[in-house]
This record gives C-alpha cells, sequence and structure tokens, in this order.
C-alpha cells in the first residue's frame, strides 16, 4: 500500500529538489515491467470470475484464484483511495502552514539567524519539507500496515524508516539545491526566472539519471554481480541484447537482493553511457521462469532501442517549461490574491516556498493523466518489442509473455477490474489484462506480416 502514497510524495519532492523533471523522465525512458503501483485495469475478459490458476494463460485472460482475487480487490481499492487522501492532505497541510503563518514563522527565525540568504535557505528548508513530511507520515505509516498485512512486503520497520530517512535527507539536498537557484534567478530576472529554471533543470536531470545507478540506488537495495550468481541467465541476456543491437557485457549485469524488502519481481535497464546496466531482481528470479525473466528484459530493452530515452526526455522537458511558466503565473497571482494575509512579502520571500509547493502538489496531480497517458503509450511499444525481440529465441514466446504477465499481476495483487477513470490517472502501464491478451495473440509471422520493429 505504500507504493503507491511513497510514489506521490517522492515525485512531488522531487520536483522542488529540480529533480521532477528526473522523475518523469526515469520513469518515462526508463519503465520498468512491473512499477510500485497496482496493476492497471484489466479489460472484459477478467470481469468474470476467478478461475482455477491452472487455466490462466491458456485461454488468453489474466485470472486469479477465488482468495488471490479478493485480495486484490481490496488492497488496489485502498491504495487508490490513499493516493487521493495523500493529495488532499498535502495540499490542506501546505494551506495550513501559509494560513497560520507557520511559513511566515520558519522564514523569520531564518532570518533572525543571518541576513546572508544561504544560511537562511539552510534553516528554513529543511524546516518546511521535514514538517510537510512529518504532516504526511502517519499515512506513510498505515501504508506500510497495509503493505505488510497483505504480504506485499516483507520489509522490517527499522529497514523501513532507514529507507525513509535517507529519502528525506535526499529531498531536503535537492530542495536546497532548488531554493538556491530559484532565489539567486528570480533577483536577477524577476520576470524570466521560470525559463532560466528550466534551462538549468535540464543538465540536471541528466547528470541525475546518470549517477543514479552509481549512487542513489545502491542507497536503498544492495546489488551484486549476476554472472556470480546466474551465468546461465547472464549468456542469455547477452545473447538477447546482442540481438537487440544494445549489447551489454556481463560486467554490467546485476542482481538486485529485492527479496529483503518486498515480494515484487522486476527487472530492469538503468543508466545511460558508461552508467548503462541490466538489474534482475532476485525475487523475479525465484518466481519466474529464465524465459519469462528474458521476455521482461526484452521489454526493457525496447525502450532503448525505440528511442524512449531521447523521447521521455522531450516529453519530459515540455511539460517542465509549461510547468514552471503555470507556476510562475499562478505564484503571481496567488500572492497578489492572499500574499498580505499570509505575511508574504513576495515570489523571492523563502515563506513562498510552501506556496509553491502546494502549487506544484496540484500541478502534479493535474498533469498526472497526460504523463502517464504519454507513458502507456511507450509501455504498449515496448511490450511490442519484447515479444518481437523475443521471438526466435524463446520458444513460444507469446505465451512466455502471456504467463510472464499472470505471473506479476499474481505476485503483485493486480486489480482484476479499476474504474477506468483510476486507469487513466494513475497508471503509467496499460492494462494488465489487456497486456497479457495482447501477447498471447500478437503472432504476425504467422499472419505473413512484417513485424513492427525487430525485422
Amino acid at each position: 500500500m505504500d507504493r503507491c502514497v511513497r510514489f506521490h510524495r517522492f515525485g512531488v519532492l522531487l520536483f522542488i529538489g529540480l529533480v521532477l523533471s528526473a522523475e518523469i523522465y526515469a520513469r518515462d525512458a526508463q519503465p520498468r515491467i512491473a512499477q510500485n503501483l497496482p496493476a492497471p485495469a484489466a479489460s472484459s475478459q477478467t470481469q468474470t470470475a476467478p478461475v482455477a490458476a491452472a487455466q490462466q494463460t491458456k485461454s488468453g485472460e489474466y485470472v486469479l484464484s477465488q482468495d488471490r482475487y479478493k485480495k486484490a480487490v481490496t488492497y488496489s481499492r485502498a491504495a487508490y483511495t490513499m493516493y487521493f487522501v495523500s493529495v488532499m492532505l498535502d495540499v490542506l497541510a501546505l494551506l495550513l502552514f501559509l494560513r497560520l503563518g507557520i511559513a511566515a514563522k520558519f522564514r523569520n527565525w531564518a532570518e533572525t539567524v543571518s541576513d546572508k540568504r544561504w544560511i537562511q535557505a539552510l534553516i528554513f528548508v529543511p524546516l518546511l519539507v521535514l514538517s510537510v513530511d512529518l504532516a504526511a507520515l502517519p499515512l506513510r505509516l498505515y501504508g506500510h500496515v497495509l503493505s505488510l498485512r497483505y504480504e506485499m512486503s516483507v520489509q522490517n520497520w527499522g529497514s523501513w524508516l532507514s529507507d525513509w530517512t535517507k529519502e528525506q535527507l535526499l529531498m531536503v539536498g535537492f530542495a536546497l539545491i532548488f531554493a538556491l537557484i530559484l532565489s539567486s534567478l528570480m533577483r536577477r530576472s524577476p520576470r524570466r526566472w521560470w525559463l532560466y529554471l528550466w534551462l538549468a533543470a535540464l543538465p540536471v536531470v541528466l547528470f541525475i539519471v546518470f549517477i543514479s545507478p552509481w549512487l542513489i540506488d545502491p542507497m536503498f537495495n544492495k546489488f551484486e554481480p549476476l554472472q556470480a550468481t546466474n551465468p546461465e541467465l547472464v549468456a542469455a541476456i547477452e545473447n538477447l541484447t546482442k540481438h537487440a543491437g544494445v549489447p551489454i557485457p556481463a560486467e554490467r549485469m546485476f542482481l538486485m537482493r529485492a527479496s529483503e524488502k518486498t515480494n515484487a519481481v522486476d527487472a530492469y535497464v538503468t543508466g545511460v553511457g558508461a552508467s548503462k546496466r541490466v538489474v534482475v531482481w532476485d525475487t523475479t528470479i525465484q518466481k519466474a521462469t529464465p524465459n519469462e525473466t528474458l521476455f521482461i528484459v526484452g521489454h526493457e530493452l525496447g525502450h532503448y532501442v525505440l528511442g524512449h530515452i531521447w523521447k521521455g526526455f522531450v516529453f519530459a522537458a515540455a511539460l517542465m517549461l509549461v510547468g514552471f511558466y503555470a507556476l510562475f503565473r499562478s505564484l503571481h497571482w496567488a500572492l497578489g490574491r492572499w500574499g498580505g494575509d499570509w505575511r508574504i512579502y513576495g515570489p523571492e520571500d523563502w515563506a513562498a516556498l510552501a506556496l509553491l509547493l502546494m502549487l506544484v502538489e496540484i500541478g502534479v496531480f493535474l498533469l498526472s493523466p497526460v504523463s502517464n497517458g504519454f507513458s502507456r503509450m511507450q509501455e504498449h511499444a515496448a511490450d511490442v518489442y519484447g515479444l518481437e525481440v523475443t521471438h526466435g529465441i524463446i520458444p513460444d514466446a507469446s505465451e512466455v509473455a502471456a504467463q510472464s504477465f499472470q505471473v506479476l499481476g499474481e505476485v503483485d495483487l493486480a486489480d482484476p477490474n479499476p474504474p477506468e477513470f483510476i486507469t487513466i490517472w494513475l497508471y503509467s502501464h496499460p492494462p494488465l489484462a489487456d497486456r497479457l491478451v495482447f501477447a498471447h495473440s500478437y503472432d504476425p509471422w504467422s499472419k505473413g506480416e512484417s513485424p513492427k520493429y525487430v525485422k
């Protein structure tokens, strides 16, 4: 359950740390086949009563046992509710910070300590970010309780608290970078700071995506060479990456010890240039067959081969440009109307960051259908590519792909039939059942047709 809330909170605060674009870029350009969100809406085939697991992919449908079906529905509905409640509570908390003058008090404390802006930022920004996150902590804690109850997570509370603390440190650091850059740009160009902020953010995005596999990812998970534990799988992945035209050597293939924290399955390709690598979760190896794992890797390779990296970056950059300009306009409008009541003196006032954070919360929420819609298109293309690149390498590749989706759904408690509104608003992947049906039926070779991507 914590997966849904964490996604939202972390995404929003990354934006404040000049990393919203990195979060969007990483999700859209390097999307994982199984995300830490409930699985998307199912097609009409899954609206029938659950049947025995033995009949699952042979019928071309995503089906669950009776017990698993009930758990998936209950758990997913709770996740949806928590997401929207978290957005509402975040906005409400920030509004109270403004109306009760708490943000102004934080500013006064910072200005009392020093006249230097950078020292004021060192005081004000952590106070604001940590206060907002502490207000959201009870919901986060409840989310982890539910994830443990439904056996999605196996992470103990000590480990969870450690990850939460590291997350806060990262967000405070990003927020400090954002605040200092923004303050400098506002002073130099009160009317064009949004454009210069956008220009400054783009290289930051690329840098963070580049260093994440080396610096950020190891902060939360353990990685080790895949060759040491699964040499046969490494050989198969090497063959697949060569066939895809993006050869990745064995020394850049890693096993992630996900089983220490989660029961979910996943594999992904991440990084750019020298940091590019294949990562396979140990849970995937435990719960999926080698061929199913190979299809998952083939899907991820599709994001590279089909240019989803640069397309995702361009899309994220466009969203950022529009978003920063909207922030500029809405910030001045809100300050003109309520700035006096909130004791905020202007856009350069540190207390205005609380208003900016609230506007970002609202903006990210409203843009979710747009960013997720774009991502769903890329994910479908990667599914097609994964099917084509494994054809001839994996026996009965379509059936293997369909079964991999079935495994993902069973393990991750994929919702059999969420509302269409939820699919549009929350899911960056196409409906899981639609993906399974498509994988089961996609066969241009038997029809004498040309494959779309892998000729």
